[in-house]
């Protein structure tokens, strides 16, 4: 179980394939807000059989320490969230330097990062502050800023809230409801019950997970985006509720070399509802960049 140390905190991260038995540099999976490792299952699945897979856990999440101070996770919620979704947020950056260690620390030189929604976020910022960024593929993710079209407020209600009594997993599914489509969560009901499971072992708790939206909603690289030379593919869902898909259209246009690709009716967590569809992207996007 590797690890590494940045700041004083300790954050985790897996390893899968033929650690260095091919040719290919490495894809490394970076985590959406809150999510676990259990997100990109299905594209690890697919990838490692070609190359090798990175996956760590961001701040906060899974096996990664919070980092946060302990007097402040323990206050009630409506005294901590507005601590940790301001003054003692995580920052990108942050999760971008987490990101560097962690790629100094497995020997890795050269790698293509695979982000979604937040994790599109840390890969954006790594890119720009590092050397080692091969490729971009950017799922349901935005620049952020002013210029960046916003979380519908509903949405928002939906993410930061929840049913008075509701249980742990009640809140989880009423939080992740706009996430995906009716259709998708109707037709795979035992599905999104073993998500539920995969989300109560590996997400953030809920301190962490407000300081990473903290850092989500603080996150700006908009006038940046030219400086990017890294080959870029930027996917997302014409219906993702989250992260409108228009932000995957200004991402086409403010970075260099880009190509974008939508999936019709496609939600924010289209890369679970439309999986073999998304690893075939990226792994062909991979190939090219051999």
């Amino acid at each position: 179980m590797p690890r590494v140390t940045r700041d004083g905190v300790s954050i985790y991260y897996e390893r899968d394939g033929s650690e260095g038995g091919t040719t290919s540099d490495p894809v490394v999976f970076v985590q959406g807000l809150g999510y676990g490792r259990w997100m990109w299952r299905w594209q690890r699945e697919g990838i490692s059989e070609e190359f090798d897979v990175i996956a760590p856990d961001n701040r906060g999440t899974g096996r990664s320490d919070a980092g946060l101070p302990p007097v402040v996770s323990k206050l009630p919620g409506r005294v901590r969230s507005p601590l940790l979704l301001k003054p003692l947020s995580y920052s990108i950056e942050g999760l971008a330097a987490d990101l560097e260690a962690v790629l100094e620390d497995a020997g890795i030189f050269n790698a293509h990062l695979v982000g979604a929604s937040m994790g599109g976020m840390i890969a954006l910022q790594y890119a720009l502050e590092y050397s080692r960024a091969k490729s971009l593929t950017l799922c349901c993710t935005t620049h952020g800023g002013t210029d960046a079209v916003p979380i519908p407020e509903e949405t928002q209600e939906h993410l930061f809230s929840a049913p008075d009594g509701a249980s742990e997993r009640e809140k989880l599914r009423h939080r992740m409801r706009p996430a995906f489509t009716e259709r998708f969560t109707n037709r795979n009901p035992h599905l999104m019950d073993r998500i539920i499971e995969w989300r109560l072992e590996q997400d953030a708790p809920e301190p962490a997970r407000e300081a990473q939206a903290g850092a989500a909603l603080d996150f700006d690289v908009g006038d940046r985006l030219d400086q990017i030379r890294a080959p870029t593919l930027v996917l997302h869902g014409t219906a993702d509720r989250v992260v409108p898909v228009e932000n995957a259209r200004l991402l086409e246009k403010k970075i260099p070399e880009t190509r974008l690709e939508t999936i019709d009716g496609g939600s924010h967590c289209f890369f679970i509802e439309e999986s073999d569809e998304v690893t075939e992207c990226v792994r062909s996007f991979l190939h090219e960049q051999d």
